[in-house]
């Protein structure tokens, strides 16, 4: 989907503030109402834009630690079926993607401190089709969510 330096405009907006109103976005842009609802409906149906949703600090809620999990899948079971049960038993699992390399999984999952990780690390084990894990723990996020500079970039490709 081609998108303007102006679609990428309104995403940034609500991508920083999705409270941010409509009308107000148009204001910023000055454009039209109408014309930044369109724009924002077209970049749903686009499939540009799956939601608006405020992003979650998970430390506010008293879960202050973020490990990363690579999961090795058993072949005789499918990568789908085991990530709807992990997906159904440990709800601190915020990120699943299936990946090459050495492991099938990786997972990004919080918890509220180290005991409590090891409890949610050892759900993650029982599983059915798990057949290992191996997990890290990190120290500090310098980076999260980063959508905008691709958002950019595509914008200025598609004006070039």
């Amino acid at each position: 989907m081609r998108i303007d330096r102006l679609d990428a405009e309104l995403i940034r907006m609500l991508t920083e503030s999705p409270q941010l109103p409509i009308l107000e976005c148009a204001r910023r842009l000055g454009i039209a109402r109408g014309t930044a609802t369109s724009r924002l409906a077209r970049l749903h149906e686009g499939g540009v834009i799956e939601a608006i949703v405020p992003r979650i600090d998970p430390s506010g809620f008293g879960y202050g630690v973020v490990a990363f999990c690579l999961v090795e899948i058993d072949q005789k079971v499918g990568h789908d079926d085991v990530a709807g049960a992990l997906a159904d038993a440990v709800p601190e699992i915020v990120d699943m993607h299936t990946v090459t390399g050495a492991s099938d999984m990786q997972l990004r999952l919080v918890a509220r401190d180290a005991t409590q990780l090891q409890e949610v690390l050892d759900r993650v084990a029982l599983v059915p089709g798990v057949a290992r894990t191996a997990s890290s723990i990190a120290m500090r996020t310098h980076l999260s969510g980063r959508v905008l500079p691709l958002v950019a970039h595509v914008a200025t490709d598609e004006a070039g």
